[in-house]
């Protein structure tokens, strides 16, 4: 039996980096693995399965004989050229948010909506965005047991979701100011010694701080992060009038995403109960034992695929409620992986 034929876009990318490797751990289900990026990437050669691959341009004959497409580029370069994918005949798996909320492409996630992969009328399937993805592995086992009615996050997040970026300006701003143990002890003075401000991704200084912003201004005062999680997560686990309030906090960590979340079910739950629904989840870790220092963390989740559950606790003042800590890699499930994950299963129909 043929294998289908993938096409990865944006392989040179940061998502894109650690997608080969990805592809290189999991099950071979493909054939081919094309490798697709911008002209000035084309001909660099790229390790995947243990060959060298080159870099094709992206046009529209690049596609010629692919069967499944996964895109990680730009939201604009999403619009464009994946409805092209779709004339060459590839389905298309795209990781930017072009689509997301489109009602005719469906926002997977493996663990939550595995069916709706069949129902694609545009060809296309989108991947959730990294902060939503982070905790649905964890929510969704949840809901499905207890039914859930409001939730409420405050994220977490690392600085590669601003890209590449995002860690390199975390670390020429820790070089600046590394070796003064009077920063931080003044208004301002963090401020004032970091290099460049104007060059930032970031709306304030990084190293030593906190910032309260993640995404682009919209209505009301919300950013695009916070918006991005109360209409995802409503998409992907099929309540549309879930109620959700969401704060999207920057932190100076490279990768995972933490969140603190507040979540409000319509059936009675316990800690234990929850806990065992959780333990039971495939792709979730519970680290819970505070007692003896035991919750994750951004350092000792990264680079790995679950979503790990800890500081699971029974809301005090607030019925049929639990709050949550919980961690991801969001290069990886928050983007990568379950990219990857959607693509097995449009692999699986190839070749059933």
């Amino acid at each position: 039996m043929t294998k289908p034929t993938l096409a990865v876009v944006g392989a040179t990318g940061a998502v894109g980096t650690v997608m080969l490797e990805i592809l290189s751990s999991r099950p071979d289900v493909w054939g081919e693995i094309r490798l697709i990026a911008s002209p000035r990437s084309a001909g660099k050669r790229l390790v995947v399965r243990g060959q060298e691959v080159e870099v094709v341009a992206l046009s529209p004959e690049a596609f010629d004989g692919v069967d499944v497409a996964m895109f990680d580029v730009p939201d604009e370069v999403s619009a464009e050229w994946a409805p092209i994918a779709v004339t060459r005949g590839a389905v298309v798996v795209d990781n930017s948010g072009a689509f997301r909320m489109d009602p005719e492409v469906p926002l997977i996630v493996p663990e939550c909506n595995p069916d709706q992969v069949r129902t694609r009328p545009k060809g296309i399937i989108a991947n959730p965005n990294c902060t939503t993805l982070s905790m649905m592995a964890a929510l969704g086992a949840l809901h499905r047991e207890y039914g859930l009615r409001e939730l409420v996050v405050s994220s977490y997040q690392a600085v590669s979701g601003a890209g590449v970026a995002g860690p390199e300006r975390l670390h020429d701003e820790i070089e600046a100011l590394a070796g003064d143990r009077s920063i931080g002890t003044v208004a301002g003075d963090v401020r004032k010694a970091v290099p460049d401000p104007a060059a930032s991704p970031f709306p304030a200084p990084i190293a030593f701080n906190v910032v309260p912003w993640a995404g682009s201004l919209k209505d009301d005062g919300w950013t695009s992060e916070e918006l991005k999680v109360r209409n995802e997560s409503r998409k992907i686990l099929g309540i549309p009038d879930l109620r959700v309030s969401a704060t999207c906090v920057r932190v100076p960590v490279i990768t995972t995403h933490s969140m603190a979340v507040h979540v409000t079910f319509e059936r009675e739950v316990t800690v234990d109960a929850a806990r065992t629904v959780l333990d039971a989840a495939p792709t979730v870790v519970v680290l819970d034992d505070p007692a003896n220092g035991v919750f994750p963390t951004p350092a000792d989740v990264v680079g790995t695929d679950p979503t790990y559950v800890g500081r699971i606790r029974q809301a005090l003042d607030f019925p049929n409620t639990l709050d949550l800590f919980i961690c991801g890699d969001n290069l990886r499930k928050g983007a990568a992986l379950n990219t990857a994950e959607i693509a097995e299963l449009l692999a699986a129909e190839f070749t059933a």
